[in-house]
């Protein structure tokens, strides 16, 4: 595989409790669900992505990223725990990438990125290609955005509280992205995405907003 391509875990949650912080009801799952459409349209977009792996418990929400070009990797039970079952997912995926894509570079990159733009894409996985390890903080700077190894280089997804912190102590180099990328711009809260709207929110997200 060229080395300046990659393939990308996308870990979606697709449940009614996806995205508590943005409110309650039905339309708050709806607005997770898009924020997953728009993150993977862009990603498999990307000249940069040879392929999409995403990691999800629903049936309907993968029909729908399929759609879009992804390949969908039906989640395994596992832990309960918020961030305990968000790793094990992402390992879920990592290894079903691994497997049908052996020599390829390997991202992660979570799926509430509904402002994600290619261009940016391009850009981070551009500098990352020059690191054995790398990642891409949120805006604040404590997050995870996307985790990245170059081909044979082997990663632990550490996704939760203080990820920045516990993914740099694994030797993930933070590339040096503003924070005005719409890769570093993650979607918890209405402030967020306000934020991300100012950016330009992809087509599924912007139907709702």
């Amino acid at each position: 595989m060229d080395q300046t391509r990659w393939v990308v875990v996308v870990p979606v949650k697709g449940t009614s409790g996806a995205k508590s912080r943005l409110g309650a009801g039905a339309g708050r799952a709806a607005l997770a669900d898009a924020f997953a459409l728009d993150t993977v349209a862009a990603l498999v977009a990307a000249s940069a992505v040879e392929r999409v792996f995403v990691v999800t418990a629903s049936a309907r929400l993968g029909v729908a990223l399929a759609a879009l070009g992804a390949v969908i990797v039906p989640e395994a039970p596992g832990p309960d725990a918020g961030q305990d079952r968000l790793n094990a997912a992402i390992e879920q995926g990592a290894e079903a990438a691994r497997f049908a894509c052996p020599d390829a570079n390997l991202a992660v990159v979570t799926g509430d990125l509904p402002a994600l733009h290619v261009a940016d894409v391009e850009t981070a996985f551009a500098l990352a290609a020059t690191h054995p390890l790398s990642m891409v903080a949120d805006a604040e700077g404590v997050g995870t955005t996307t985790l990245l190894a170059r081909a044979g280089y082997r990663f632990t997804p550490r996704f939760g509280l203080g990820s920045r912190a516990a993914h740099e102590g694994d030797g993930h180099v933070v590339l040096d992205l503003p924070p005005s990328s719409s890769l570093r711009r993650d979607v918890d809260t209405a402030a967020d995405l306000d934020t991300a709207r100012a950016l330009g929110l992809g087509p599924h997200t912007s139907e709702l907003v």
